[in-house]
């Protein structure tokens, strides 16, 4: 029997195990470790510095803040840190997927029904709603319903829990398109930040990739690799589509390879319009070694996720950062079924 074939059947026997231990509350996770544990490094781009006094000056009061920003580029981590320079630091910061989120769980983030405003927030944590435009019509209005009636009090408190709010399009848009909320909207939008692309920050990338080497070294068990300037050059010269996102999947593959060149070799290849100047060495026989090593990091790392979730597929999808039809789609390739466990 193939090995992955192996490991999947042994993941689906500890997956039946550890599904009947799930502890997981109903009103969702805190952000996951591997975000408790990054921290925003002090960046070189002139419009993060701007960004990092901002937050140095909103994180004390409690404020509502909604993130803009292309798919990856770091709201969560930008959460993480305005929470940790808080005065509830050691309160619990929840992380919720709205595409996903019912009426009933936005209530029960604040303590009330779905029907009825909540008399304030449980707790003095931070709510991090991902995604904010993807919340239903009623999730919506349960939001919306569920903050404290009336103004909030000194630095924008609404009676304990702060919210903070992502997204990726323009909620002003969706606004006029009558597809959100205008008064939902003025209320999560008590300040608004806007994070800029990492391809409009290319200065920060070998201290994000430094950062990255050492959050995934740990997570993995693995010794630190290290990269040496022709690495560092070639990581700056890519233009991350992807965004943070994208760089941390590259430093992981870095990591469990414990070889930046194999690595690398993938941004060689990459259509040109992505890159400014990449060195020519690499050959057919190596790019083949690196591919090949690429599949089986991508099998590695699925497998993590499914053993991480108790084989829950949506919740592995949504750690490893992609759709649930195409976690399906390369469960086939490396010989998984898609049905239930």
């Amino acid at each position: 029997m193939p090995r992955a074939c192996i490991l999947l059947s042994r993941c689906r026997e500890e997956g039946r195990h550890l599904r009947s231990l799930d502890t997981t509350p109903a009103g969702g996770p805190e952000l996951p470790a591997a975000n408790r544990d990054f921290t925003l490094p002090s960046s070189h781009s002139a419009s993060m510095r701007a960004l990092e006094r901002t937050m140095a000056r909103i994180a004390p009061t409690s404020i509502p803040v909604l993130l803009v920003g292309e798919c990856g580029t770091g709201k969560a981590f930008v959460a993480h840190h305005i929470h940790e320079l808080s005065s509830r630091h050691d309160e619990p910061l929840v992380k919720a997927i709205c595409s996903g989120l019912t009426a009933e769980a936005v209530a029960g983030h604040f303590g009330s029904s779905a029907d009825n405003r909540g008399n304030g927030a449980t707790g003095r944590g931070t709510l991090f709603l991902k995604e904010i435009s993807e919340l239903s019509g009623a999730s919506q209005r349960s939001l919306l319903y569920s903050i404290p009636e009336g103004d909030p009090g000194p630095g924008g408190d609404f009676d304990g829990l702060r919210l903070i709010s992502s997204t990726t399009v323009d909620l002003e848009e969706e606004v006029s398109a009558g597809r959100f909320r205008r008064e939902l909207y003025y209320r999560l939008k008590g300040v608004c930040l806007h994070l800029p692309p990492l391809r409009e920050r290319k200065e920060d990338v070998p201290g994000l990739s430094e950062l990255l080497l050492t959050k995934h070294s740990k997570l993995q068990g693995r010794p630190r690799p290290s990269l040496d300037s022709d690495d560092l050059r070639l990581l700056q010269e890519w233009d991350w589509p992807g965004n943070i996102r994208e760089l941390e999947n590259v430093i992981k593959q870095i990591v469990i390879l414990n070889d930046a060149k194999s690595v690398l070799l993938e941004l060689v290849e990459v259509p040109k319009e992505h890159r400014s100047d990449v060195p020519e060495w690499s050959s057919p026989a190596l790019k083949a070694a690196t591919r090949a090593a690429s599949r089986r990091v991508e099998e590695q790392l699925i497998l993590d996720a499914l053993t991480k979730t108790r084989w829950n597929r949506k919740r592995a999808a949504q750690d490893l950062q992609i759709s649930y039809k195409s976690l399906l789609s390369k469960l086939k390739q490396i010989g998984g079924k898609p049905g239930k466990p």
